[in-house]
């Protein structure tokens, strides 16, 4: 296997995380590529394995922590690191090696780059970005929300621990209307596909449903809320992992439009 920076050549299999067999990555529209061009002049760093057979298998991406979603200083944070694992397209390739070689070859990076330590997230349950398989690679903990951990792998003796940004606010209820709020960063086309269904629906539904779309690529923005990705109907959250239905949410907005 080998792992190489990402080029022009292979930025389109990139925006649609390896996955160009997949509809629902059409469906997540363009926010992806729009981070990546954005972030990219900000200290935006990816790089994708290629295993034994020619197949381009993996991804890892990664910045600088000051620009990411956490707090943190001389930092690198990881917001997703994949090897393909459906049967669909490229086939699941994963158990084979080439997350971890996505992972030492970022971490060398960072390294030369001056970088005090890395920082990833993973979840507490044996999902996706598993928290379990970061420790096993020298991280650890360093802060949680939920099932939602934190972790880092500091370099040096004085590098000092990320925390998670949390919520500061969230969207109110208007009067008179059905209020949708859609936050979206970018960075992960499961998340704006939620995004993308809700504005879809809210313009099906009517001028009774205002969609307000905010976005969270500017750190400052996502400072000011403290919400990188996420739907909001009348203030409340549409749980969003794994992505729901289209059906689904627009069945919420129109219950919430029954209402008035």
């Amino acid at each position: 296997m080998r792992v190489i920076d990402l080029t022009e050549e292979h930025e389109s299999s990139y925006f649609c995380c390896l996955e160009e067999w997949s509809d629902e990555m059409k469906e997540a529209g363009d926010h992806k590529e729009t981070w990546y061009r954005k972030m990219k002049e900000r200290g935006l760093r990816v790089k994708l394995a290629i295993n034994d057979n020619g197949v381009l298998a993996g991804m890892i991406q990664y910045l600088p922590v000051e620009e990411s979603i956490v707090e943190g200083r001389d930092l690198y944070f990881i917001p997703c690191v994949w090897v393909h694992g459906h049967q669909q397209g490229r086939g699941n390739l994963q158990g084979t090696g080439l997350g971890t070689a996505l992972l030492e070859a970022a971490e060398a990076d960072v390294r030369e780059r001056g970088a005090k330590g890395m920082v990833a997230w993973g979840l507490a349950l044996p999902i996706w970005m598993k928290a379990s398989w970061f420790r096993k690679h020298g991280f650890r903990k360093a802060d949680r929300q939920g099932i939602a951990l934190l972790l880092w792998k500091p370099f040096v003796d004085d590098a000092r621990p990320p925390k998670w940004i949390r919520q500061r606010k969230k969207p109110e209820k208007a009067p008179g209307c059905v209020s949708v709020a859609g936050f979206c960063n970018g960075w992960c086309p499961a998340q704006s596909l939620t995004f993308e269904r809700a504005k879809r629906a809210s313009a099906e539904l009517g001028d009774k449903v205002v969609f307000r779309e905010i976005d969270t690529s500017d750190r400052a923005v996502f400072l000011e809320w403290g919400i990188a990705d996420g739907v909001y109907v009348d203030g409340k959250l549409i749980r969003s992992g794994p992505p729901p239905s289209y059906e689904r949410v627009r069945k919420r907005i129109a219950k919430s439009l029954g209402r008035l």
